[in-house]
């Protein structure tokens, strides 16, 4: 374990950057000395492996100095006053956020609401501690089987249900799919051992034909004078691949997205000649193709994706992006490039503008003060919205699972703006999401042109037109047909009125 191997990984470093990371990893060394981990190994190897990860991700030295110190106030020997003169209030207020974070458990409807209403304000403060909280506990999942049995189900299962899915939607999949597939044994082994069957099947049938579809892709490509271009392909994960077949009644046959191919080229414009040039020589599976550049996800991801008949007896999900849409979609937020650049400390918080409901910003006194933001991603807002309006010992648990970390559906407006929404919402939970004096009286709802019934499901894609009436109120029968949390709280919200 050298400083050199978190070093060689930063980008964009400075002299300053590096003697910051090498006098954190000094001193986390000192702080940790002499302590074990359950498995008997030295202690500080969770924290370099925390800094790794930190340093994989492009986080800048700051936060990676932090994730190198997140457990001496806990766990070693440092105070507050010591980490704040040798390396400032920044880095102590990530350090104190982190620790914060690490002592939340999970057990128990009343104590998994407070702690999951503090996760959440420790998210709406700083993004960067819920990433090194993220690198963290990706080392604690890999190393989990040294954990006493009776631990392993809750930390496995408070993985799985919390920190996954704010992974995914800050878009690390590089984490999300880590910390899913490491989680998935220990919460449900039975259905693990299932679809590691499966997979292992599917897998022996399709590597071949894959690796000579993968050959004619580069041949035509490269005929073609597309060039700075790399083709691979990913198996589908297992838990993501378990979660599909829940769906498909765990028929294998109707899932065509085990494998995909990545084609990743140097520009966005060449995306859609690759897509043209795909079609013209294999054919498309109908009302399989995304453009997700046109229309990103929430989360940012961006690509785009069809799937095509190979002509060897199998189909296959390809995406295409370029190389910064490729970057983005492994790190999501931790792609953002003021993460990595050298700034004032002023500048330092610009990058919250963009993810958070509220802009904190040092002034000359160093103080924090609030700001007000509009450009602010609607999930994100909603979640810490939300999560101020639920009084104490009230279970938000479900509410979160179900609204805010679920899979998303997009629908649109007839103006074309995107509404982000959970899988199962209803036209009332999309009039919510517009405002919710719409919400209030909608009188009747269209979807693609046609009139539709309050408690239809919503499709990727639809076109939702609502109709509003004065004189219409909530009734009571709406609770039951919508699926998003503010939905309902405006609703019970008009009932008691």
């Amino acid at each position: 374990m050298k400083v050199k191997e978190i070093i060689k990984l930063m980008e964009f470093s400075s002299k300053e950057d590096i003697d910051l990371v090498s006098s954190a990893f000094s001193f986390a060394e000192e702080a940790h000395r002499d302590q074990k981990r359950f498995s008997g190994e030295p202690y500080f190897i969770h924290i370099f492996e925390t800094a790794i990860t930190l340093a994989e991700l492009g986080m800048s030295a700051t936060t990676i100095s932090a994730g190198l110190l997140h457990d001496c106030l806990e766990d070693g020997k440092a105070t507050q006053e010591e980490l704040k003169e040798k390396f400032g209030k920044e880095i102590l207020f990530l350090v104190e956020g982190t620790s914060k974070l690490g002592k939340i458990k999970y057990r128990g409807v009343k104590r998994h609401s407070e702690s999951l209403r503090k996760l959440l304000v420790a998210v709406s403060q700083d993004i960067r501690v819920i990433i090194i909280k993220l690198a963290d506990r990706l080392h604690n999942m890999k190393t989990l089987q040294y954990v006493p049995e009776h631990k392993q189900y809750r930390i496995a299962n408070e993985t799985l249900e919390i920190y996954v899915p704010i992974a995914y939607r800050l878009g690390i999949r590089k984490l999300n799919r880590e910390l899913e597939d490491l989680a998935f044994p220990y919460v449900y082994p039975d259905n693990f051992i299932k679809t590691k069957k499966l997979l292992k099947t599917r897998i022996s049938e399709d590597n071949e034909k894959l690796k000579k579809f993968q050959r004619s892709v580069i041949k035509l490509l490269a005929k073609k004078k597309i060039i700075d271009f790399r083709v691979d392909y990913r198996i589908k994960t297992l838990y993501s691949l378990f979660n599909k077949l829940e769906r498909k009644d765990w028929n294998i046959d109707k899932i065509y997205d085990i494998s995909a191919m990545r084609i990743i080229i140097s520009n966005a414009d060449d995306c859609y000649k690759v897509l043209g040039l795909i079609h013209g020589m294999w054919r498309p599976l109908p009302g399989r193709i995304k453009d997700y550049i046109a229309f990103p996800k929430p989360n940012g991801y961006r690509a785009i994706h069809t799937t095509i008949f190979t002509g060897y007896g199998n189909v296959v999900e390809i995406q295409i992006k370029d190389k910064e849409m490729y970057r983005e979609s492994e790190y999501g937020v931790a792609s953002h490039a003021s993460f990595k650049e050298k700034k004032t400390d002023k500048d330092n918080f610009l990058w919250i503008q963009r993810l958070l409901p509220f802009k904190f910003i040092l002034n000359g006194n160093n103080d924090r003060k609030e700001k007000n933001l509009d450009d602010v991603p609607v999930w994100l807002k909603d979640m810490v919205e939300y999560q101020k309006t639920i009084k104490d010992g009230e279970d938000i648990k479900e509410d979160m699972k179900n609204d805010f970390f679920q899979q998303r559906i997009f629908a649109f407006t007839p103006q074309g703006d995107v509404v982000d929404l959970p899988i199962g919402s209803t036209p009332i939970d999309f009039a919510y999401s517009i405002h919710s004096d719409i919400g209030n009286h909608i009188s009747e709802a269209k979807v693609n042109g046609k009139m539709t019934s309050f408690d239809t499901p919503l499709m990727n894609g639809d076109i939702i037109e609502i109709i509003t009436k004065k004189n219409v109120i909530p009734k009571k029968k709406w609770l039951s047909y919508v699926k998003t949390a503010s939905a309902k709280k405006h609703i019970q919200a008009s009932l008691k009125k």
